[in-house]
């Protein structure tokens, strides 16, 4: 298959949406801040615990997981979409297995056994050095059942880079179907689709029934940042297909105002939900297949697709004020297939071209854009390694807890600079692009 064989998307100029990178680099940085209330949660099972712990933690936490995590699959898809078409379904695998898989196995020997290692340190009668650790830990076997986690062991775990394990093997089985896939039928699926979510509020409902019951009846993972792999797939797919025409852009940012009041009311009535599912001995609002349950779970995944929705929404009413997006309207097959490509959109975790050189802020952003799968890789197990000192501080916790969040950033953002984007080998490990340049290096 060329890229060729994937049509072009409806659109009437090419634009590059810098906020996605922005939404991108959000999150990760977030990330630090939340890894790092997880030592304080009482619930969580987490590699470091304070002390003194509180429930506050996970109820603060749960109005980020809702819509963080599904926002960096759907921004991966979307920029599935553009990098499919450049480089067809070949070029997009071997890209994705330089740009993903490099780091993953990378970072799975290099750090991932870190944090193992200190969460059996918290046993007093445990004194087994790392080196010694370390044969325990990659004892492993295949095991095809919990795809795409493949690899299992009895210490061995993918830790955070579950993402990455996920977002790979989503790109991988997407080229293969697109590989695949007949042009005709895709660009009657493409039709049909962005016919359906022309009604106002439909792009509201159609994708969210699918979230709402995978995430009902197949359950939460906890260690997922509280959603289910196939809940994560769909978010993938559904930037992929969002990115294929302008109209389904265009219907997001007419409807991000319901968006952000249904999100509101559906949050609203289903977080004192879970606290309510969850207080009976022994159960799990995650799993658990109790009516009240399963209540809950639907209503958070349906909030989770309405914060997506506003999210972007809301960000792309203010763009249009500058560059307007066209109307949802019908238009004919000729105009539909004549639309120019779109400017590629940066995936979840790739790193986007270097911006213009300008005021503090944009060469901040800039830096960030550029470092967000490092940062990634790198944050866990520095939050961890840090917060295993800092929980023997007799120190109130809101002062612990700022303390493993000022140490962890700057840690981590030194650890990138210094060791990460300066080198042209470390920038392949960590599947940064291109060679160091002067240029390149000033973005990041």
């Amino acid at each position: 298959m060329t890229a060729a064989n994937i049509d072009p998307p409806l659109t009437t100029r090419s634009r590059r949406r810098p906020e996605l990178d922005a939404i991108r680099a959000l999150v990760v940085v977030g990330l630090v801040f939340f890894h790092s209330a997880l030592v304080f949660d009482t619930r969580d099972d987490y590699y470091v615990k304070n002390p003194e712990t509180t429930d506050a933690t996970m109820i603060a936490a749960g109005f980020g997981v809702v819509w963080a995590m599904p926002m960096l699959f759907l921004i991966a898809g979307l920029g599935s979409w553009y990098s499919l078409r450049r480089r067809g379904a070949g070029g997009f695998a071997v890209e994705r297995l330089l740009r993903l898989g490099v780091p993953l196995v990378f970072a799975t020997l290099a750090l991932l056994p870190f944090p193992q290692w200190i969460r059996l340190r918290a046993d007093p009668a445990y004194h087994e050095s790392y080196p010694r650790f370390l044969p325990r830990f990659f004892d492993v076997h295949l095991d095809l059942t919990e795809f795409p986690f493949i690899v299992r062991g009895r210490y061995f775990e993918s830790g955070h880079l579950w993402f990455v394990v996920m977002l790979l093997a989503y790109a991988l089985l997407l080229a293969l179907v697109v590989a695949r896939l007949p042009r005709e039928r895709g660009r009657r699926i493409r039709e049909l689709l962005a016919t359906a979510v022309r009604p106002r509020g439909a792009v509201l409902l159609l994708p969210a029934v699918p979230v709402a019951l995978i995430t009902a009846l197949a359950g939460m993972e906890e260690p997922f940042a509280g959603w289910s792999r196939w809940a994560y797939l769909l978010f993938f797919l559904y930037g992929f297909v969002l990115a294929s025409d302008d109209r389904f852009r265009a219907v997001m940012r007419r409807d991000a105002i319901p968006a952000v009041v249904c999100a509101v009311i559906l949050l609203a009535i289903g977080m004192p939900g879970f606290l309510v599912a969850g207080d009976a001995p022994g159960a799990n609002p995650f799993t658990d297949m109790t009516a009240l349950a399963i209540g809950v779970r639907t209503l958070y995944g349906a909030a989770g697709w309405c914060c997506l929705v506003a999210i972007l929404g809301v960000l792309d009413r203010r763009r249009s004020a500058r560059t307007p997006v066209p109307d949802p309207t019908p238009v004919s097959s000729a105009a539909f297939m004549s639309g120019t490509a779109a400017e590629p959109v940066p995936a979840a975790v790739p790193e986007p071209a270097p911006a213009r050189r300008g005021g503090l802020g944009k060469r901040v952003y800039a830096y960030l854009a550029a470092a967000v799968l490092p940062l990634y890789v790198l944050h866990q197990p520095i939050v961890v390694g840090v917060a295993s000192w800092v929980v023997r501080w007799n120190a109130p916790m809101p002062v612990k807890y700022l303390a493993i969040v000022a140490i962890s950033l700057t840690l981590t953002v030194a650890a990138y600079d210094l060791l990460v984007r300066r080198t042209a080998p470390t920038r392949f490990l960590f599947g940064m692009r291109g060679p160091v340049s002067g240029r390149r290096a000033a973005a990041g």
